[in-house]
């Protein structure tokens, strides 16, 4: 294994405007031609559901439609071979080569094939190999790799594609579209006559008849499988379907996702050897192609049989996951991938090419859970991406720093909140008003292009003993709210504003002062031993409060108490049910209040003299599943006029500790928000998320200062106020 600096390949790419504008312009364009391709479909979600479903039936019984297959192909006169690794492959293939006189090789696009590095090998061992994939060409040419499954060279433009053309064939290759494409047809048509062998992989193999499938939009796999007499298949196990009609489980779904289109140029079944007309001592002669295929393992069979893991069988290799990530679009698949690239690169990396490639960049993952709305299969790419990463730690375990602050002082909670307390007095040399604007040294990065929040000097908890006692004389009911670190710590006036809102409401709120850290951090660093710790304390310190509800106004807190805590101790009887006893209560504080508001009858919408917009948090859409109840919230407020902002949804950057692990990369993310905000015209950003409001907050007050980010709590209480 190449140990990588990702930091330092991240700098690369955000400083590469070639890349940054072929990436922002297809992921512009992209969205919108996926909806176009979907404009006649009843309903995706049948249709994921259906493909889903297919699948999850093939895992299950993969090696009988193994057999299948196999039993299926041989009958119609090809040959199957089967691949424990790359490397058995590989013998497998030369052998073939050597049996039958090969010299000369064509290929299609294959992942397979990139993963184990054939190319290569087979130059080393004399043969001469050509890529007919204008994209994967080129990138041979260039000495590069593909930074897409589907569009392997979409990070390169016209110029750099004609400056490669024009190394290749020793000729002067203008900049034009047309003339390339022409020109490659020129060139790779001698290849083609001339090839002793063609090689392609499959977008799916049929058990039930032995077929497979190509889906391309060139054509080069047509002519690779048919003018060269030996054909061999490399074809990985997670391709194998159980029937003919399971195909179109695919198509109406694998093209409108990879490419948006409703179907694309060339779809290809073989499904044995055909007979070639060639020419053989002077004379025309029928003759039958040789059919090999090649079913590669190289850990898909363990992953099949993996009961969390197998889930990835679903992947149809559309790319629609990469198209969507908000990483993946600022810096590409050569950054975020090894061989395959994005989220999904990163489950597959440590499935097939082991987990120490995959903790070289599994950590890009910012788990905005985007690629999961748009995934044909349904699959859940950053939970699977948490999965290996909770392993990699159970194998490996954490750093020394991690284990002192997740094991040591996290969980001691008054260790943790007496560190808090004493940085809210060492921050006073570089605190301006309620921002950190400047770091000295090798802290300097994290305040490049953003400034950072200060703790506060009297938190939340400090004030609540007072703040409860103004609560309404006759409850409706009993509220014990949950603040998390942020609002506690670093927003304690939010609190106060969620604490009035719900006096507004007619509750009795009380503050267990137990309460610690919800454990995300720890979560996503995958210690999960600890975050049990954590859950526990917090799940005692809940109990004690004998409340109705419990308030959230932080949905990462939200969806770790509700969610992840049944999960962590779902293998504790006694533990999982109080952990479920808890997460019955647990309630977000916008859909709480949305709610109380309409029993009351306070929704009407009100238009104010100011512009108001609001971003959707990554937690709070896709992961809590709520986005309407804060704009009803917000057209009712009476100060402000709201205006919907374009891509509120789109991850503003922070992703907790990535937000400072990778500060160049969240910055980028975030200038992409700032953007969208100042684009609305709107005076005000509102948020239900403290972590959005430090991002968001932060880079306002760089680049923007004039407009304020306000916690959707503290737009009610003001209106509260309005009302007195």
């Amino acid at each position: 294994m190449q140990s990588r600096n990702i930091k330092n390949e991240i700098n690369e790419k955000i400083h590469d405007e070639i890349l940054r504008s072929n990436l922002a312009n297809f992921a512009q364009q992209y969205p919108l031609a996926r909806a176009k391709a979907y404009a006649n479909v009843d309903s995706i979600d049948e249709l994921r559901d259906e493909l889903k479903n297919m699948k999850q039936y093939a895992v299950n019984h993969i090696e009988q439609l193994a057999d299948e297959f196999e039993s299926s192909l041989e009958k119609r006169g090809a040959k199957v071979l089967r691949a424990k690794d790359g490397n058995e492959l590989k013998e497998q293939l030369l052998k073939i080569c050597r049996e039958n006189n090969v010299h000369n090789i064509v290929k299609s696009k294959s992942m397979a094939t990139e993963e184990i590095k054939l190319n290569d090998y087979l130059q080393e061992k004399g043969l001469h190999i050509k890529e007919t994939d204008l994209g994967e060409w080129m990138l041979s040419v260039a000495g590069q790799h593909p930074s897409h499954m589907v569009m392997p060279a979409i990070h390169l433009n016209r110029n750099q594609c004609a400056h490669f053309f024009s190394d290749e064939l020793k000729e002067d290759i203008p900049e034009d579209i047309p003339y390339m494409v022409q020109t490659a047809r020129r060139v790779l048509r001698k290849e083609f006559l001339q090839a002793d062998m063609g090689i392609s992989g499959a977008n799916f193999g049929i058990a039930e008849n032995g077929a497979i499938g190509l889906v391309t939009n060139e054509g080069n796999a047509r002519i690779v499988t048919t003018i060269p007499p030996i054909h061999v298949i490399i074809i990985g196990y997670e391709k194998l379907i159980p029937k003919i009609s399971d195909a179109s489980k695919i198509m109406r779904l694998l093209p409108r996702n990879g490419t948006g289109q409703r179907m694309v140029s060339y779809l290809t079944m073989i499904d044995g050897p055909t007979p070639v007309i060639r020419e053989k001592d002077g004379k025309m002669v029928e003759e039958n192609k040789k059919l090999y295929a090649i079913l590669l393992d190289n850990g898909r069979l363990q992953a099949a049989h993996d009961p969390v893991m197998k889930e990835v069988y679903q992947c149809v290799r559309c790319a629609s996951c990469l198209n969507v990530c908000p990483i993946w679009s600022t810096v590409g698949g050569n950054v975020y991938g090894h061989i395959y690239s994005g989220g999904i690169g990163a489950i597959l990396t440590g499935l097939l090419n082991g987990m120490d490639e995959f903790a070289q960049f599994s950590d890009l993952c910012i788990g905005c859970r985007k690629c999961t709305t748009v995934c044909p299969g349904e699959i859940n790419i950053p939970d699977l991406i948490q999965e290996l990463r909770n392993r990699r730690v159970t194998q490996k375990g954490l750093s020394t720093p991690e284990k002192i602050i997740f094991q040591r002082i996290m969980t001691n909670r008054k260790i943790f909140h007496s560190l808090l307390r004493a940085a809210a007095l060492g921050q006073k040399p570089v605190k301006s008003g309620k921002f950190i604007r400047n770091l000295p040294l090798f802290f300097a990065k994290m305040t490049d292009g953003r400034s950072l929040p200060t703790i506060a000097s009297t938190p939340f908890r400090d004030r609540a003993e007072t703040l409860l006692q103004q609560g309404p004389k006759q409850a409706k009911m009993r509220i014990a709210f949950f603040s998390g670190c942020n609002l506690d710590f670093v927003f304690p006036e939010t609190g106060e504003s969620v604490v009035k809102v719900l006096h507004d409401v007619g509750a009795e709120v009380v503050y267990p002062q137990q309460q610690t850290c919800c454990g995300k951090p720890i979560i996503g660093a995958g210690d999960l031993a600890t975050a049990r710790k954590l859950a526990k304390q917090n799940i005692e310190a809940l109990e004690t409060a004998e409340a109705d509800y419990i308030i959230v106004a932080c949905p990462t807190c939200g969806e770790t108490l509700e969610k992840s805590y049944q999960e962590l101790l779902a293998d504790d009887v006694v533990w999982f049910k109080r952990a479920q006893n808890i997460a019955a209560k647990i309630r977000e504080f916008s859909s709480f209040i949305d709610e109380m508001y309409k029993k009351e009858n306070r929704m009407a919408v009100v238009h104010g003299s100011q512009k108001i917009t609001y971003h959707d948090s990554c937690h709070m859409k896709r992961g809590l599943g709520i986005y309407k109840q804060p704009r009803e919230l917000l057209n009712a407020a009476g100060n402000y006029d709201f205006v919907e902002m374009t891509n509120a949804d789109e991850c503003c950057g922070m992703a907790g500790s990535f937000g400072m692990k990778y500060a160049d990369l969240s910055v980028q993310l975030m200038d992409k928000k700032l953007d969208g905000i100042e684009a609305t015209g709107a005076q005000t950003v509102a948020v239900a998320c403290p972590s959005c409001m430090i991002q968001i907050g932060g880079g306002l007050d760089k680049k923007a200062p004039q407009i304020k980010v306000k916690h959707i709590a503290d737009i009610l209480a003001e209106n509260i106020v309005n009302n007195d």
